[in-house]
């Protein structure tokens, strides 16, 4: 079985560093040797520092790989107009359990990720600067260097700057999970998708970015974009960093000119001469098979073009000995395990999407491989993030990369092989947690009702979504009950479904007949706490 990876694993370089300049020297840089290292930086004027992030085509390293000078323009933009100061966030959380490059930067180059974030501060006129972990190691490194630095978050400093420690989930990541912990609520998408550049921290706009799209930036304003081009593909200039895990023997986080073949990245960690398949990018990312793995260079472009993902990074082979679909069904039942429980398709449609795909691995036959199919397309695109789209993408990659294996347990007896567990997950999993809405254990129903006038319902489903406990669509698309007894747990989950409703059709009233005290939930009518919100 693959253990745990470290927080900080090997590191490895291809050609000359630039992130992991001096790792050789020290274990971490701090100010004194940063400064030796990597030199002063200057600031840098707002249009100046955008064009130098487009003409390095600097994207976020987190994933969603969005155009760093169009964040950095739209927020410059939403604050001038409004008048506001804007917000700089380094999103340094990591929570996938093969992903450690953020977390190696953090631990050991925390000030060149501050370079990147101050030069962006200083550009915008932002009076904040948050950094968002979730390790116990990030937080330690990232407190120490802003102290090396003087700052704080004093109520005369000039920049308050400050950590914010979040639980590890996988959906604590998601760039408004992080805004919503920063203004004191807890570390789960809200259920409404709002452009942080234009609403984010307490409602100034807020250039939200990853830890090493920072570090990339401090390295370019540095070198200049003329040196930074020097190194990697032409399009796609510069270094990457990887985590290299799974059915290798050395894990490792290394960096790599865009352009190195993948293949050559795969040697160095020491994977299987001939992969049976490399998973890319991570647990929201795709599979390519041993054929592909020649083709592919380190690139974003590249890996798109032959059905991979550069995502958060993460590289991961296995072995022709070990079954693929055993390998994916563990991961998708921890992607299942890591829903925030808010959103019907990911709180219900990923523990389906697991059981399907272990039906399949069952000799389910055909039935099951078809149910498994509707299932990750029902999910996608109809949550409050992105998780149950990468989940669903996940799914998807797996019974396209593995047609032969599908088959010999779809059709036949299975493939004989077993799991032996090489793709990385947390030891003992993750329990969710820090789910407001409560939980089953809180057992009990309270003492409302939640009610359907069916004189204004016109079955738009999003009642079933947020409060799936209570309502099911039947096959008209309608809610099957009238009424119904609301959860203690989920109270909260019944109030939003009442506010959201688009048919104004949902009411909630307290059963007096009930013996139980009232567990604070407001008594509102559809049409009162529309009104409350100003909607």
């Amino acid at each position: 079985m693959n253990e745990a990876l470290p927080d900080v694993p090997e590191v490895r370089v291809v050609g000359l560093p630039q992130l992991t300049s001096g790792f050789d020297l020290v274990e971490r840089l701090d100010l004194p040797m940063h400064l030796k290292v990597h030199g002063p930086l200057e600031p840098m004027g707002g249009e100046k520092l955008a064009q130098l992030s487009e003409r390095i085509n600097l994207k976020g390293r987190g994933g969603a790989g969005f155009p760093f000078h169009k964040k950095l323009r739209s927020v410059a933009d939403a604050a001038i107009k409004r008048g506001v100061r804007p917000v700089v966030v380094v999103n340094g959380s990591e929570d996938e359990p093969a992903c450690r490059k953020d977390t190696v930067l953090i631990n050991r180059a925390p000030h060149l990720i501050l370079d990147g974030a101050l030069l962006v501060a200083e550009a915008l006129g932002a009076r904040t600067l948050v950094v968002a972990v979730t390790r116990e190691s990030t937080q330690r490194s990232m407190e120490a260097a802003l102290a090396e630095r003087g700052l704080s978050n004093g109520r005369r400093s000039a920049l308050k700057a400050f950590v914010q420690r979040n639980p590890i989930r996988m959906v604590t990541g998601a760039a408004a999970s992080v805004i919503r912990s920063i203004d004191g609520g807890p570390a789960i998408p809200p259920g409404r998708k709002v452009s942080a550049s234009q609403n984010g921290v307490g409602g100034a706009p807020t250039l939200l970015s990853n830890a090493e799209t920072f570090a990339q930036l401090a390295i370019g304003a540095r070198i200049g974009p003329e040196r930074y081009g020097n190194t990697g593909l032409y399009d796609e200039p510069g270094t990457v960093m990887l985590t290299v895990s799974g059915a290798v023997a050395r894990p490792m986080v290394i960096e790599v000119p865009t352009g190195v073949p993948l293949r050559y990245v795969l040697q160095l960690a020491g994977a299987p001469p001939v992969p049976q398949g490399v998973l890319t990018g991570g647990y929201h990312g795709k599979w390519i098979d041993a054929a592909t793995v020649n083709e592919a260079v380190v690139s974003r472009n590249s890996l798109d073009a032959v059905g991979g993902a550069l995502g958060a990074g993460a590289i991961l082979p296995i072995s022709q000995e070990t079954c693929p679909l055993g390998e994916s069904l563990r991961v998708a039942q921890w992607l299942a395990e890591e829903s925030a429980g808010q959103c019907g398709p990911c709180y219900l449609g990923l523990p389906a999407a697991a059981r399907g795909l272990e039906d399949i691995i069952n000799g389910g036959g055909p039935a099951a491989l078809e149910a498994l199919k509707q299932v990750a397309k029902n999910v996608k695109r109809r949550g409050a993030c992105s998780h149950p789209d990468g989940s669903a993408m996940f799914l998807e990659s797996t019974i396209k990369a593995f047609t032969d294996d599908l088959a010999a347990h779809v059709l036949g007896n299975g493939c004989g092989r077993p799991v032996e567990g090489v793709l990385p997950l947390f030891e003992g999993g993750m329990a969710p947690a820090g789910i407001t809405a409560g939980t089953p254990e809180d057992g009990g129903d309270s003492r409302q009702k939640i009610f359907v006038d069916w004189t204004l319902c016109r079955g738009h489903g999003l009642c079933a979504d947020i409060l799936p406990e209570v309502f099911q669509l039947g096959a008209d698309g309608f809610p099957t009950v009238a009424q119904a007894k609301v959860p203690r747990y989920a109270e909260a989950k019944a109030l939003r479904a009442v506010r959201r409703c688009p048919a104004l059709a949902l009411r909630i009233e307290e059963d007096t007949r009930a013996k139980e005290p009232s567990r604070n939930l407001p008594v509102l009518s559809q049409g009162r706490g529309r009104r409350a919100l100003g909607r």
